[in-house]
């Protein structure tokens, strides 16, 4: 008995090509459709933060605490979120926190890790929302500006001056 070689034959290469041509055109499609999605602005961007409206609010007497507001808009497509704050004038006990309003009308504060940044959207910062509570130093005055460091998770770091105003203005 004798063992012929393989030999290509028309209907060999033919019935190669056909089995290749399906997925060949699978990933073809399939690229011009992402390419499509990412050209119409669809693939979405990444989160672009900036800050306006940064203040402190003038610590009161006796009191251990303030806070600080900031106005941060994201121009992304993306969410961000910020996961902290530091301070060279304020070497420890800085802390995110959320506002809460009980039942009868009373508002808390509650220690939070981090607040969202929506995507093409505003985290404004209130005595009704959010804050940074700041431990209090005496020798601030209204008017004085106050640096702060914000870290985002995706945005990386951002340098802000905040201004040092009485509660109320």
């Amino acid at each position: 008995m004798t063992t012929s070689a393989w030999t290509p034959t028309p209907r060999r290469f033919a019935d190669t090509a056909l089995a290749a041509l399906a997925p060949i055109c699978a990933c073809v499609l399939a690229l011009g459709a992402l390419a499509v999605w990412t050209a119409t602005g669809n693939a979405g961007t990444p989160a672009r933060v900036g800050v306006t409206d940064a203040r402190l609010f003038l610590p009161s007497r006796g009191v251990p605490e303030t806070a600080a507001f900031f106005k941060i808009t994201n121009t992304g497509g993306d969410q961000d979120r910020l996961v902290g704050v530091t301070s060279s004038e304020v070497p420890e006990g800085i802390s995110l926190s959320s506002h809460r309003m009980t039942a009868g009308g009373a508002a808390y504060r509650r220690p939070t890790e981090s607040l969202p940044v929506p995507a093409e959207g505003t985290l404004d910062m209130s005595p009704l929302s959010s804050d940074v509570t700041v431990p209090a130093a005496a020798r601030w005055q209204a008017g004085d500006l106050v640096p702060f460091t914000l870290h985002f998770e995706h945005s990386g770091r951002m340098e802000v001056l905040a201004v040092v105003v009485r509660p109320g203005s």
